[in-house]
């Protein structure tokens, strides 16, 4: 495709310089990356600014094999064609959209949004669609999904480059309506310029990422501006939140409450919780109602199925369609996940890595606990810093036991992450060790539990890295639970 037709609709289109009608044959955002006949996206981020690492062009064209740079700036003495934009990286949304030939403009997507319950409200969202007959595709922190095959992915949300690229093999596969996880951090970067999404969902609110928001004030406005940008055509909207009612105030377009506390659209009775699930009334504001029994346990999950049912009656898919696709789901992979251990004690995984969402896991595992609850976690490096002690606190406060250790320290030394949560939890009266290797923490964890006792191995969840010092390696705890199980009994 010539560069031309790749940018005439882009918005922030400032200037060009060059030869418009080059040919363009792959998108670089990478200078690392070889590509032939490839565009290089320059822009300026937190950490680094792209136009120093555009290569020097030659009269074939820069070192990397890109014939055409888009740039915030004009850069001197580089010989290929560069267009000038006014945003680098909401460019970059528009134009892969455009190379890929608009998938965006050829599906239904729905977008939630949230601190917690994006992950399981998207499956039990595209469970419900494919219930009622849509071929589905999923975009979120476990990867992205065609129908049952999954496509890894390193982000909640993809960069343009990779989003687009996966949308337009779901278009090609007869994807019908796509579920995308929605990350502050996409829309603060734009990732998701130009789309537009049939339902938008707010789940939550609560402390996470403010490393990069600094603010809970910034981050709430953030993910409103899904709402109120004209990004979204519709809304569900949780509205026991704390924060909804400011978010109601300032969403004009059509929308859909649910909630349990508070007086809503859609909304929960008679909530019966168990160890092996949730039963429940979903009821409409109609008095129609329709009786949920879940497969998964938790408070929580009432409020993801509530999200996920709102989402699906604003498409169009019928109660009875709601109720069989929310049953039909067993579980999420990483979230509470209840493993095969064959022991006396149980062993729960869950990707609890803020505050709130440790307070879930620990609470609700406390609902079935007929020992002890012990609690292993910690908290990762690079990362929101206050809510170290935070989640010490709580987890001094809701477990019997803690366990602390390492939780992808990246750069930082794990040692004095660890020193940050036990400031929190020396102000409670909880019991707990620190140790600092997470498989030596999960043998502990093994070799002191009895009958009765509930052990939670919160923070990794789906993961299967560890990183330290920016560098990752294999670690899967499903894994690593059962490898360590077979030393203990000598197998």
């Amino acid at each position: 495709m010539e560069l031309r037709q790749l940018v005439k609709e882009v918005p922030y289109l400032m200037e060009t310089k060059g030869d418009m009608s080059v040919e363009i044959a792959a998108l670089c955002s990478n200078s690392r990356e070889k590509t032939e006949n490839g565009i290089f996206f320059c822009f300026a981020g937190a950490h680094f600014d792209a136009h120093q690492y555009a290569p020097q062009a030659g009269e074939n064209g820069c070192e990397n094999g890109c014939v055409a740079l888009v740039v915030e700036r004009f850069l001197d003495d580089v010989n290929v064609p560069q267009v000038l934009v006014s945003n680098g990286r909401a460019a970059m949304a528009r134009i892969c959209e455009a190379f890929f030939n608009h998938p965006e403009r050829k599906m239904r997507f729905v977008g939630i949004t949230g601190t917690k319950g994006k992950t399981t409200t998207s499956y039990m969202v595209k469970s419900i669609c494919e219930q009622a007959g849509f071929k589905c595709g999923l975009v979120g922190t476990t990867g992205n999904m065609i129908g049952e095959k999954h496509i890894p992915s390193s982000k909640t949300t993809p960069d343009p480059i990779d989003l687009m690229r996966d949308l337009n093999e779901m278009v090609q596969a007869g994807v019908q309506v796509v579920v995308m996880e929605v990350s502050a951090h996409a829309l603060d970067m734009h990732r998701l310029d130009g789309m537009t999404f049939e339902c938008g969902c707010y789940t939550n609110l609560s402390q996470d990422h403010l490393d990069y928001f600094g603010t809970m004030e910034n981050y709430f406005q953030c993910k409103k501006a899904f709402f109120t940008s004209g990004m979204a055509k519709n809304a569900a909207i949780n509205a026991d939140d704390e924060r909804a009612a400011e978010l109601l105030r300032d969403v004009t377009i059509p929308h859909m409450t649910y909630g349990i506390a508070a007086e809503a659209d859609l909304f929960a009775r008679d909530i019966e919780i168990t160890e092996n699930g949730v039963s429940f009334e979903l009821r409409l504001r109609n008095a129609e109602y329709i009786q949920i029994n879940l497969r998964m346990t938790g408070m929580f999950n009432v409020y993801n199925a509530l999200s996920a049912a709102a989402c699906a009656l604003i498409l169009g898919v019928s109660p009875e369609n709601v109720r069989a696709g929310l049953e039909n789901i067993r579980s999420v992979p990483g979230r509470i996940e209840m493993l095969p251990t064959n022991t006396p004690y149980r062993v729960i995984l869950d990707y609890a890595h803020a505050p709130d969402a440790l307070s879930n896991i620990l609470r609700t595992c406390r609902t079935f606990t007929k020992k002890r609850l012990i609690a292993l976690f910690g908290c990762g490096g690079d990362r929101d810093k206050g809510k170290r002690p935070i989640m010490g606190r709580i987890g001094g406060e809701l477990a019997d036991l803690c366990i602390l250790t390492s939780d992808n320290p990246r750069t930082e030394d794990p040692m004095e992450i660890l020193r940050e949560i036990e400031e929190g939890i020396k102000e409670t009266t909880g019991e707990y060790v620190v140790i600092e290797n997470r498989r030596d923490a999960i043998r502990h964890a093994l070799e002191i539990g009895r009958e009765g006792d509930i052990i939670v191995l919160c923070g990794k969840g789906h993961e299967t890295y560890q990183e330290t010092m920016g560098v990752k390696r294999p670690f899967d705890e499903k894994v690593v639970v059962q490898e360590l199980l077979t030393e203990l009994r000598g197998e």
